[in-house]
């Protein structure tokens, strides 16, 4: 039984602002995160959420947070997947487009243009997820990306999660988690692979 949302947000809670990895367990697992980070942990920490959403477009993750009834006034996308997967039908205001999964600079830009416009309330930074950044991009500069990334969110005091699909994960992504980032949380409860 993998861990409930409420489950990861209290193991959040317990910790400062660090970089983490978050191994999903696939389908089961995704939106329990989604929910477990955005809307109790944020919520419970007076968090702003900046959702690099990489993996599927914002749209379906907003739809998805709608349903479940999650404030949507703190949480920013900057989203670099659907540019390239579909067009946008009806366009969110809190949606920040980045052209294409490769423009990795322009994705920071837009993370350290909503962390300056979210003023003096801390973030978390949620990279959903590692696995479809690594198919757009060369192992070097992703891993790059990533080390800078964590870096400046260290320097603003912000936690940073980075999804990692454990189905699509390769010993190169492992080896860079285990590099950038303090520790590693798995959606699967203690004893469980």
């Amino acid at each position: 039984m993998p861990k409930s949302p409420t489950e990861l947000a209290e193991e959040l809670i317990q910790l400062p602002p660090s970089a983490i990895s978050l191994k999903l367990r696939g389908d089961e697992t995704y939106f329990d995160a989604i929910r477990g980070i955005v809307d109790i942990f944020a919520s419970k920490k007076d968090l702003n959420v900046i959702y690099i959403s990489a993996a599927i477009p914002s749209q379906s993750t907003i739809d998805v947070l709608n349903i479940l009834e999650v404030d949507m006034s703190r949480i920013f996308f900057v989203d670099c997947i659907s540019p390239i997967v579909a067009s946008i039908i009806k366009r969110h205001p809190n949606v920040h487009m980045v052209e294409s999964p490769t423009m990795l600079e322009n994705i920071m830009l837009k993370v350290e243009y909503l962390m300056k416009k979210s003023g003096d309330r801390s973030n978390v930074v949620l990279l959903d997820s590692i696995n479809m950044l690594a198919i757009h991009n060369s192992p070097k500069i992703l891993s790059e990306f990533v080390h800078i990334l964590n870096n400046n969110m260290r320097a603003k005091n912000a936690y940073i999660l980075i999804f990692s699909m454990d189905a699509f994960s390769s010993d190169e992504i492992g080896n860079m988690m285990t590099f950038v980032c303090d520790l590693e949380i798995s959606m699967a409860k203690e004893g469980e692979n």
